[in-house]
């Protein structure tokens, strides 16, 4: 289930659906069972159970999983305000069925809570969280109680992942057909807790009409691609990568990304290096290749062997005029390329010129930019989510750009993003974007679509996090990838 489904598309799954004869209150009815059954997984011996009920179809939800709890045996403490009957029609329905009181929603529901369901405000709440509503989330964040959140903590925008005023902090949030941007989005991904999804009776079908864009980016996103090597192949057919070195006192960036590049699959890589630090890489290098490379010539030099087919430059190679005119020169040539740090920083004050080279070739383009680097060179790009803004980036540069961070995300020009979910703090050391780029030059270098390449690399890069753990540090990123390839070898193997 990669799919990721803003509000929108959601609200329209929904109406297909019941314009298709299911009715409302069916899936309302699965909705509620799931949110109750989640409670009952996570905490069998609780007692009490506060379930808060909003004024829309959130709140139907609620009172179908408080009317479910109770049939399992637990105590429910029902918070609502207002009249049930004015409810919408199927929330309205949800709630007369339910046999128990309700009460005032206050803080006083909190009072011996083992549990809180929060079913207040659904997904697609645009307004901020204010005054008894945000006192009432408050009292529920500090009480002590696990909340299990319906479809996404009230506060926060499933579209955006933004919060508006407070927003619930959960243990876990059910989501119902697909999950949201928003559930993987900062900062809504911190108050989200682990994600279920939960099968309320949408068919997959949906999706052929909905087309959704946005998706979890994960192996089934991208593993039919994967370029596992095969029994015909060779060193050149695997791709021939070339790192760009920065000058003599910043040389370890493009030996990083070389590493990272080689232990991603590529055939073989060079490291590009000014004369002035070829001692220095050449007292380090052992599996990469070393090439005397100075200024743009250099790289046009370099570049008539068509055999070179991805290259990356930007990690540690200085902000000016001179790395402008490299990553120029390597535009005008055939290969695939990967731009990163101070090759998109020598362009701040002359994006244009970057972005119509890119636009003039026809081999891609992936930028791997964080989020000072995205700044300087996009400028105050609009959109409603960091979604939108890599989209609009991707679509001017002509590029797909990787907008690095906790939540990293990837876009094509054609508008495609995928969202990652293997973010890890462990990768907060200097040097995890440089080997980040190496991967993603790997990935280029072996024939990948460059959206596909860029969003491997991405999980690659989470996942080998994760599997070091405590003490990461960016050359231990590519000698986590065997571990990781070969898991992922099994799963292609044993789907």
């Amino acid at each position: 289930m990669i799919e990721l489904l803003t509000t929108e598309e959601m609200g329209r799954a929904d109406r297909l659906i019941i314009e298709g004869g299911v009715p409302g209150t069916v899936l309302m009815e699965n909705a509620g069972w799931g949110v109750a059954d989640e409670v009952a997984i996570r905490f069998p011996d609780a007692d009490t159970v506060a379930v808060l009920c909003g004024p829309g179809n959130n709140g139907g939800d609620g009172f179908v999983a408080a009317r479910h709890l109770m049939e399992r045996g637990y105590r429910i403490r029902l918070g609502f305000d207002g009249d049930p009957r004015r409810l919408p029609k199927d929330a309205a329905a949800m709630a007369a069925r339910f046999k128990g009181a309700s009460e005032p929603l206050k803080p006083d529901l909190f009072d011996g809570a083992d549990v809180i369901v929060d079913a207040l405000f659904g997904a697609g709440l645009a307004r901020p969280i204010e005054g008894a509503s945000a006192t009432l989330i408050t009292a529920a964040n500090s009480c002590g109680a696990p909340i299990v959140a319906v479809d996404v903590p009230s506060g926060v925008d499933g579209t955006t992942g933004e919060v508006h005023g407070a927003a619930i902090d959960a243990v876990a949030t059910v989501t119902f057909f697909r999950m949201k941007p928003g559930h993987l989005l900062m900062p809504g991904r911190l108050h989200c807790g682990a994600v279920r999804v939960v099968d309320i009776g949408i068919p997959d079908a949906v999706l052929d009409t909905i087309k959704p864009n946005i998706f979890v980016d994960n192996p089934d996103l991208w593993l039919a691609e994967f370029p596992w090597p095969t029994a015909r192949g060779y060193k050149f057919t695997r791709g021939d990568a070339v790192v760009v070195s920065g000058p003599a006192y910043a040389t370890g960036a493009a030996r990083m990304a070389a590493r990272g590049a080689l232990r991603a699959g590529a055939g073989l890589v060079t490291v590009a290096s000014p004369r002035d630090a070829l001692e220095i890489n050449a007292c380090h290098l052992t599996d990469i290749m070393l090439r005397q490379v100075d200024g743009a010539s250099g790289i046009t030099q370099l570049l008539t062997d068509t055999r070179k087919n991805a290259l990356l430059i930007g990690p540690g190679h200085g902000v000016g005029e001179q790395t402008k005119s490299m990553v120029l020169a390597a535009l005008a040539a055939s290969p695939r390329v990967v731009l990163d740090a101070d090759a998109l920083t020598s362009f701040a004050d002359d994006p244009d010129t970057l972005f119509k080279a890119i636009h003039a070739r026809e081999a891609p383009v992936v930028m791997t930019p964080h989020t000072g680097e995205f700044a300087r060179l996009f400028g105050d790009v609009p959109g409603a989510s960091k979604v939108d803004r890599t989209r609009t980036a991707a679509a001017r540069a002509g590029a797909t750009v990787v907008l690095k961070g906790a939540d990293t995300v990837i876009a094509s020009p054609q508008g495609e993003a995928a969202i990652n979910a293997t973010a890890t703090a462990w990768l907060a050391t200097a040097g995890s974007g440089d080997v980040l780029s190496g991967f993603t030059l790997g990935m280029l270098a072996q024939g990948m679509s460059p959206f596909l390449a860029a969003s491997t690399a991405v999980w690659l890069h989470g996942e080998a996090a994760m599997v070091f753990g405590p003490g990461l540090i960016a050359s231990d990123l590519p000698e986590m990838l065997p571990t990781v390839l070969r898991d992922l070898e099994t799963r292609r193997n044993c789907p």
